[in-house]
């Protein structure tokens, strides 16, 4: 496993002999969307670090759905905060986009924390970037309407797409983002009518980015911005 062919961005940027010392202990995993990885309070048995595909980290609802509070993708990682003891899931995690990942033990992430410095600072970065976007959801879901969050959410899952097609249905988007399905496909079809989006048989297909980032709101960019200044990672344009 070379690691010019890693393609999570965290792994990718750690030192080589701290990605070295991971390296015999990361196991590589496929899992299909809908796929559940942790529910609250599950113990937090593995660390995830995505290389292709979205992990959703949802809130649980009263009718025993998730509403979206974060997102994981190539630039992050799942559970690496287990690294410092703290093994118990807070919320619900999700696969939304077919995922391919690397993960590890948690506790043998756990032994390779005590042995470097970077490993931690990865951990704890990491854990920063999902606050931080838990924060700025949390504002969006109060501020900003149904079609703005809906073009937000297409954008930051073109990001951790490998083209410009985003599998999905409108029923699970409309759990994403705690609204009625009926809503996601007017949206759907407006989009599509003013030739921004295409979608047919549970694919989204992003044809002209820039409309979409005009109809989205301003927590799109402040998430990125977020991933830059803590991070120092930036996704495709």
């Amino acid at each position: 496993m070379p690691s010019n062919e890693i393609k999570n961005l965290l792994l990718a940027a750690l030192p080589r002999n701290a990605f070295e010392a991971l390296r015999p202990d990361l196991v590589h995993v496929e899992l299909e969307s809908r796929t559940p990885i942790y529910l609250p309070d599950d113990e937090v048995e593995w660390v995830y670090f995505p290389s292709t595909g979205m992990i959703s980290i949802l809130q649980s609802t009263a009718d025993s759905r998730g509403i979206e509070l974060a997102t994981v993708g190539k630039e992050g990682a799942l559970g690496a905060i287990a690294g410092f003891g703290l093994n118990r899931a807070l919320t619900a995690a999700v696969v939304q986009m077919p995922l391919t990942a690397l993960k590890i033990s948690a506790v043998r992430f756990r032994k390779h924390l005590t042995q470097f410095a970077s490993l931690q600072e990865m951990a704890l970065k990491s854990n920063e970037v999902i606050l931080a976007q838990t924060q700025v959801t949390a504002a969006c879901n109060a501020l900003h309407n149904v079609k703005q969050r809906f073009c937000r959410w297409l954008l930051q899952s073109w990001d951790r797409s490998e083209g410009d097609t985003i599998p999905l249905t409108q029923e699970f988007l409309g759990e994403m983002l705690g609204v009625r399905r009926t809503s996601v496909t007017e949206i759907a079809s407006q989009l599509q009518a003013e030739g921004i989006i295409r979608y047919r048989r549970g694919n989204i297909e992003v044809v002209k980015r820039r409309e979409l980032e005009k109809r989205s709101c301003e927590c799109f960019h402040a998430v990125r911005r977020v991933e830059k200044a803590i991070m120092g990672i930036e996704l495709k344009p």
